[in-house]
């Protein structure tokens, strides 16, 4: 985007942003997830960090939150009650710390932090004069809050009265309602034809801004509290949780110090395994500079204390870009859509595509290319696009439609229900049958590719053709239920590893009818034959090429090539679907290369070998593969043009064959004499 597209984003982002959080802060509504509010603020954020100049005073980032409710007395904080920036990943959080001492102009050295839970819960803050509760207010807009002091001393937690406390005591802290309350309370609510609560902290904010305090006591809220206003003489925000633990103040007991980044890193990934232990929710952890000098020193930035951060757990929720849609066919030559994302981080994966399962989907949505999206993914839940941010168009977005004629064999595409199939039945089949052969070991021999991931590719929206292989990526195949991050991470390292692969395996790899693997290496004997630069690498459009330019008469001049065979070959590289899909493995970086120059010797040279039986030095691929190093063939069929039959242990008919044609038979320790 250049400076005025970055603008008008800018612009968009901040106009959407005020108004979900009109609904989330003021109003107790909520249309989209705080995980995907969250990714437009950071979005924003960056912005703003990249371009300073596009900051106003406007800006979501430079406030905290919404008008207070008109139901409740105003009350105006001491000081404003600010809430944290996010930080999603590591480098996001050694950004926070280059911030900070960029500000402070000096380095930090080892100092220490303070790490607590970020609670998902109403943030507000408490007044004792002489040791008695006098007011509790919420966040409000961070300078004039709303009075729920009455709906306050409800709970528990909260002591009404302190012994031994200064005479003025403000804290701040959050309450919150347990998981166990939240299911509770909702079933009470369904049952009553009440509103149902979307998550727990907004009923913790529904409870509290109720005015009669009956409601609020019968909804069992809690209450966290972590910070201290005003200077006792503490050092460090460590000792604000010791005197508040002291004077009676329920604190988190899972808070803890860290000495450095990293230690922060592993509180951070402990918590976003082990959270479902907890009895209340938790969206990410809070990070803190220890030392309270330091922390007053760095001072606010927007919203913010610029020497904290929330570092969020991956969001189930996030926003991105749709790039574009592509269809995939599945193994019963069903058509899916598939969105192509701009990647992004969600549940704990970068993914870079979500399935849209039908046509009549994107038309509910109202889904175009190029559209900001809310992705989201939960559990071992397929990524899915829940909703698109219209506001943010810019009108250079484009219609989406399915294609008339199957991308794979050209047929017509027919319409059932709210599906698209192709309409030959046969499609799904050949398609299926034509990756496991692609992925064979003979071919590009990628291992761990059996045909139950495959079907489950195609099925679930990866993969279409044999090209599609070479472009998944970690996360989405991960995002796949029962996938595993180690497994993904195997499966697209061994694809990797097999994006070079030896011209002979490369054409079997093809699938040519009538094509099998000593045909594919006479036909690779004829490409680096005709190739001048006699490199190692050989260009698919140079192969081609070739074969374009190959009559049936030249095809047939091959050895062991029949008009059948030829007319397949040629069939083939003259198919305008079979060129776009060698196009595509270009692009995919397929990288193709001959070993002719490696051959041990040529003792073996044009003479032809057909194995029969089992054999008891090596298996009969490795005698094959000693047959072609030293320049001889390997056959699968006995004619008047094979030189040897080789028996092995009970061979088969090819043996009896062998005699009727005067084949010569020779056993396996003659063939070990000839390989030698």
């Amino acid at each position: 985007m250049d400076k005025e597209e970055i603008k008008k984003r800018v612009e968009r982002l901040k106009k959407i942003i005020d108004h979900y959080r009109y609904l989330y802060h003021v109003l107790d509504r909520q249309e989209i997830s705080e995980a995907a509010l969250d990714s437009l603020k950071k979005e924003l954020f960056d912005l703003e960090n990249k371009f300073p100049d596009l900051i106003t005073p406007d800006s979501p980032t430079q406030r905290v939150g919404g008008r207070p409710l008109k139901e409740f007395k105003k009350v105006r904080h001491e000081t404003p009650m600010l809430s944290f920036n996010d930080a999603f990943s590591e480098d996001d959080m050694r950004d926070w710390l280059e911030r900070v001492e960029n500000y402070l102009g000096k380095k930090l050295g080892e100092i220490d932090f303070y790490c607590e839970l970020k609670i998902d819960g109403l943030a507000i803050e408490l007044v004792y004069e002489n040791g008695v509760l006098t007011e509790g207010s919420t966040r409000g807009d961070s300078v004039i809050g709303e009075d729920i002091t009455q709906n306050l001393k409800t709970i528990e937690a909260i002591p009404l009265k302190l012994e031994n406390a200064p005479r003025h005591f403000v804290v701040r802290g959050e309450v919150f309602i347990s998981k166990k309350e939240f299911e509770r309370i909702n079933k009470e609510q369904a049952k009553k034809g009440l509103k149902i609560f979307s998550n727990p902290r907004n009923m913790a904010a529904g409870s509290v801004r109720q005015l009669d305090p009956k409601i609020a006591a019968s909804r069992g809220l809690n209450s966290f509290v972590y910070d201290i206003i005003g200077d006792f003489g503490l050092k460090t925000h460590k000792e604000k949780h010791a005197m508040l633990h002291k004077l009676g103040f329920k604190t988190n007991i899972h808070n803890r110090s860290a000495k450095n980044l990293k230690e922060i890193f592993e509180f951070r990934d402990y918590w976003e395994k082990h959270r479902d232990k907890l009895s209340y929710e938790i969206d990410g952890v809070v990070a803190i500079i220890n030392d309270n000098k330091i922390f007053e020193s760095a001072g606010v930035v927007g919203k913010a204390p610029r020497a904290a951060v929330a570092y969020k757990f991956s969001p189930k929720e996030a926003v991105t870009v749709i790039e574009d849609v592509k269809i995939q066919i599945g193994r019963t030559g069903s058509l899916t859509p598939v969105a192509i994302l701009k990647p992004v981080e969600v549940g704990g994966i970068k993914i870079s595509r979500a399935t849209l399962h039908n046509y009549d989907q994107i038309k509910k949505i109202g889904l175009k290319i190029g559209d900001t999206v809310i992705v989201s993914r939960a559990g071992d839940v397929i990524p899915q696009i829940t909703g698109v941010l219209e506001d943010l168009r810019t009108g250079k977005e484009k219609e989406f439609k399915m294609p008339s004629y199957c991308p794979i064999d050209g047929s017509e595409i027919v319409r059932e229900g709210v599906f698209y199939r192709c309409s030959n039945s046969k499609c799904g089949a050949r398609n299926r049958q034509f990756l496991r052969h692609f992925v064979a070991r003979a071919a590009f021999d990628i291992r761990g590719l059996g045909g139950k991931i495959i079907n489950r590719f195609l099925d679930d929206g990866l993969i279409s053709d044999a090209a599609d292989i070479f472009e998944l990526k970690e996360g989405d195949i991960s995002a796949l239920p029962r996938f595993g991050e180690k497994s993904a991470k195997n499966i697209v390292g061994e694809i990797q590893n097999k994006k070079t692969v030896s011209l002979a395996r490369f054409i079997y790899g093809l699938g040519i009818l009538h094509v099998g693997e000593e045909t594919a290496r006479l036909l690779a004997a004829q490409v680096i034959a005709k190739i001048k630069n006699q490199t190692l690498k050989i260009k698919i459009n140079e192969i081609l090429k070739i074969f374009q330019n190959y009559f049936m008469e030249d095809l047939q001049k091959i050895r062991d090539v029949g008009p059948k065979v030829a007319q397949s070959v040629y069939d083939w590289f003259h198919s305008e679907r079979n060129v776009k899909f060698l196009e595509k493995l270009e692009k995919a970086g397929i990288k193709i290369q001959h070993q002719t120059s490696n051959l041990k010797s040529q003792k073996l040279r044009n003479k032809t070998f057909v194995l029969t039986g089992s054999m008891e030095s090596m298996s009969r691929e490795k005698a094959k593969e000693k047959i072609r190093e030293l320049g001889g063939n390997a056959s699968e069929s006995v004619s008047k043009k094979t030189d040897y039959v080789v028996a092995g242990v009970e061979p088969g008919s090819k043996r009896e064959k062998a005699k009727r044609l005067g084949v010569k038979i020779i056993d396996e320790k003659e063939l070990l004499k000839m390989i030698e």
